[in-house]
């Protein structure tokens, strides 16, 4: 019989990380494993902050460049609330060349072949709907619910953002409340429901 299966917890993920990133800067062929653990995550991230599917690419491979060209300037901590406070400086980079007067409602949606079209539109318009929730919610709210939504942690959304994990975790509920209140307000009515 082989040896018992060892449960991996947050710490040994965390030495196993760090581990991946004292390889990475030693030898950069080694921050392969590193960039296939973030890609997705970064790229919704920049995808959801940018709005379409070319700008946020453009922006995950910046800041995977940049990342793999910072490293041996990485200090230890939390590689993903590094790699994020990066994918934040990136993606408000690419606001900044962006004209300041294009609405949110002329960002087009990533094209999905599998459901119909009703599926399609049905879609749109939740997404439509969150997306305007989220832009009424001031600046500070909307980025922690976004780095939230990309999966960081508070602490390292904190780390990003430079705000200490109490500030962030009031945003947060600040945030949650409004969406709360804003999304009862744009419920819409039951099938069964009549006008």
């Amino acid at each position: 019989m082989g040896e018992p299966a060892v449960a991996t917890t947050d710490g040994d993920d965390a030495a196993a990380e760090a581990a991946l990133v004292a390889r990475a800067r030693v030898d950069r062929r080694a921050f392969a494993p590193l960039y296939e653990r973030y890609l997705d995550p970064v790229y919704r991230y920049c995808h959801r902050r940018l709005g379409n599917r070319e700008a946020a690419e453009d922006a995950t491979s910046l800041v995977f460049a940049k990342a793999l060209t910072a490293l041996p300037a990485y200090r230890d901590g939390s590689f993903g609330g590094w790699l994020f406070a990066i994918a934040h400086n990136v993606v408000a980079d690419a606001h900044r060349r962006r004209r300041p007067d294009q609405p949110l409602e002329a960002v087009g949606d990533p094209p999905d072949a599998a459901p119909s079209p009703e599926d399609l539109a049905l879609a749109a318009d939740e997404r439509r709907a969150i997306r305007a929730l989220l832009a009424r919610l001031p600046e500070d709210q909307r980025h922690v619910v976004e780095l939230r939504l990309a999966g960081l942690t508070g602490a390292e959304i904190a780390s990003v953002l430079g705000r200490s994990v109490a500030a962030v975790k009031m945003l947060q509920l600040r945030a949650m409340t409004r969406l709360r209140r804003d999304l009862g307000a744009v419920t819409p009515r039951a099938k069964g429901d009549r006008p």
